[in-house]
C-alpha cells in the first residue's frame, strides 16, 4: 500500500495542494510536485523509489543521445532493451523460471524479487518518451527535473492512466490557474473515490468469496454472482482510480486523456477495447501495432499483429499465464469479429454477446490458475447443483447492500447523464442548470460517505497497483 487513503485525503493532498498554490512560479511548483511524488512512492516503496529515479535518469540520457548521435536506431534499441530488461527482471523472471521448471523438470530457484508498484506504468511512459524523441515528434527534454516529474507525478504514478509524453510535453513547463477547472477536478476526484470505496469494494466482497471458495460449494447461481460482481469490481476499481488521477491532474493544471468511456455499453469486443483502458490500448496501437505493420500488409499479417498485441496486453497485466490467456482470448474475439458479421447484429444482441464475452474473460483474469478459471466458467454454464450446501453458500453472499450496489453499478455503467441531451429544449436547459450545482452538492455527500467507509476499515487496495 503506497499511502493509506485517510492519510492521503486528510494530510498529504491538502498540504501539497495548499503549498502548490502558494508558490508563484511553475518551476518551483514542479520541484514541489517532484518531492511530493517521491515521498508518495517512498512511503510504500522506500527502496524502489531509487529504481524509478534511475529509470527517469536513464531514459533522460537516451533522449539526449538520440539528438546528439547519428546512430539513432542503435540508441533506440538499447533504450527498449534496457527498459524491458528491468521490467523483465522485476516482473517476469519468476514466471519464466517457473515455466521452465515445469516444462523441463529442472529445479531452478526463483528470484522472488518483490514487484515495484506501478512499474509497468512508469516503464511504458518512459518508453513513449524515448520513441517520441526518436520519431522527431518531440524535442529531447533538457531538464532532468521535468523528465522526473513526467515519470513520477503522483496522481497517476501507480495505476495510470498511461500518459504519453507528447500529450503533456507543453503542460510540464506551461500551466494555467483556473478555479473552475480546480472545482471540476475536485468533483471528478470524489466521483472516482466513491466508485472505488462505495461500489467496487462492496462488489469485491461477493467476488472474493466465490473466487476463494471450494469448487464443490459453487453452483451456477454463485458462479454467475461471482463473475458479475468481479465485472463491476474491476471496472469501478480501475475507472475510479483513473477518475481520481484525472481529477487530481486538473487540480494541478494538467489535462490527462480519458481512460474509460462506458465500456459496458459496447456492442462488440472491438468496441469494448476502444472504450476500456484507452491509454493502454492506444499505447500498444501507437508503439507496437502500427510499427508491426498494422493492417497495411494484408489480412493474414493484420490478424498476426493483433494476436501479438493482445498477447502483450495480457502479459502486461501480470506475470501469469492466466493474463496471457485472457489477452489471447480477447485477441481471438477480435479476429472472429473480422470474419463474422457481428456488427450487423441488432444492438441488443450485440450488447448481450459483448457483455457475456467480457464477463467470461474476466473470470480467467481473476482466477489464480487456469484450472480454476476453466472450472468456474464450467460452473457458470453447467453447475446445476442446488443442494443445501451450494444454496447456503450462495445465499450467504446475497444481502441488501450487495443488491443495492449492483443496481447502482448497472446504472453507473451507462451514460445516464447524457440522457438530458435528448430532452426538449427548455427541459434540457433546466436539467443543465440543475446538474452543475447538484453535482457539486452530491460530490460532497459522496465524499462524506467515502470517508465514513474508509474509517470503518473496509478499504481494499486498487487492483491495478500490482501491475
Amino acid at each position: 500500500m503506497v499511502f493509506s487513503s485517510l492519510v492521503f485525503l486528510c494530510v498529504f493532498f491538502p498540504v501539497v495542494f495548499l503549498l502548490y498554490y502558494l508558490i508563484p512560479s511553475v518551476s518551483a511548483r514542479n520541484v514541489l510536485l517532484i518531492i511530493s511524488s517521491l515521498l508518495f512512492y517512498a512511503y510504500g516503496e522506500p527502496v524502489y523509489v531509487l529504481l524509478m529515479v534511475g529509470s527517469a535518469g536513464m531514459n533522460y540520457l537516451y533522449g539526449v543521445l538520440l539528438e546528439k548521435t547519428e546512430k539513432r536506431k542503435v540508441i533506440l534499441i538499447m533504450a527498449v532493451c534496457t527498459n524491458f530488461l528491468i521490467l523483465g527482471i522485476f516482473k517476469y523472471a519468476d514466471m519464466l523460471i517457473d515455466t521452465c521448471n515445469y516444462l523441463t523438470g529442472a529445479d531452478i530457484p526463483l528470484l522472488r524479487v518483490s514487484l515495484p508498484i506501478g512499474i509497468s506504468f512508469f516503464t511504458f511512459q518512459a518508453l513513449s518518451y524515448v520513441v517520441d524523441v526518436y520519431r522527431g515528434q518531440v524535442r529531447a527534454q533538457k531538464n532532468y527535473g521535468n523528465m522526473l516529474l513526467y515519470i513520477s507525478f503522483f496522481p497517476q504514478l501507480i495505476a495510470g492512466p498511461i500518459v504519453k509524453y507528447h500529450d503533456i510535453e507543453q503542460q510540464i513547463s506551461h500551466r494555467t490557474y483556473d478555479v473552475d477547472e480546480i472545482a471540476r477536478g475536485f468533483r471528478r476526484f470524489i466521483v472516482g473515490l466513491s466508485k472505488k470505496v462505495l461500489l467496487s469494494n462492496v462488489s469485491a466482497l461477493a467476488a472474493d468469496a466465490v473466487f476463494t471458495a471450494e469448487l464443490s460449494r459453487i453452483n451456477i447461481l454463485s458462479a454467475w454472482m461471482g463473475a458479475v460482481s468481479y465485472l463491476f469490481q474491476i471496472y469501478f476499481d480501475f475507472s475510479g482510480y483513473s477518475d481520481m488521477a484525472i481529477g487530481l491532474g486538473h487540480m494541478f493544471g494538467f489535462t490527462f486523456q480519458e481512460n474509460f468511456n462506458y465500456p459496458y455499453i459496447s456492442c462488440s469486443v472491438q468496441e469494448f477495447w476502444r472504450r476500456w483502458h484507452i491509454s493502454l490500448s492506444t499505447w500498444f496501437k501507437e508503439y507496437l501495432y502500427i510499427p508491426l505493420g498494422g493492417n497495411r500488409k494484408g489480412t493474414a499479417r493484420t490478424y498476426v499483429n493483433r494476436l501479438i498485441v493482445f498477447f502483450c496486453t495480457g502479459l502486461w497485466h501480470g506475470a501469469s499465464w492466466t493474463f496471457v490467456v485472457w489477452g489471447l482470448y480477447h485477441g481471438l474475439f477480435l479476429l472472429l469479429e473480422g470474419i463474422l458479421p457481428v456488427k450487423k447484429l441488432p444492438k441488443v444482441l450485440g450488447h448481450i454477446y459483448t457483455l457475456l464475452a467480457v464477463c467470461v474473460g474476466f473470470v480467467i483474469f481473476r482466477a489464480e490458475t487456469l484450472h480454476q478459471g476453466m472450472a468456474l466458467i464450467g460452473k457458470m454454464f453447467t453447475g446445476m447443483s442446488f443442494g443445501p450446501e451450494e444454496m447456503s453458500f450462495c445465499l450467504r453472499q446475497v444481502n441488501p447492500l450487495l443488491v443495492l450496489v449492483t443496481g447502482i453499478c448497472v446504472i453507473a455503467s451507462c451514460p445516464v447523464k447524457h440522457l438530458s441531451e435528448k430532452l426538449p429544449g427548455r427541459y434540457r436547459e433546466a436539467a443543465i442548470r440543475i446538474w452543475t450545482p447538484g453535482s457539486y452538492v452530491g460530490s460532497i455527500i459522496l465524499l462524506g460517505f467515502s470517508i465514513l467507509s474508509l474509517s470503518g476499515g473496509t478499504y481494499n487496495p486498487f487492483i491495478y497497483f500490482r501491475f
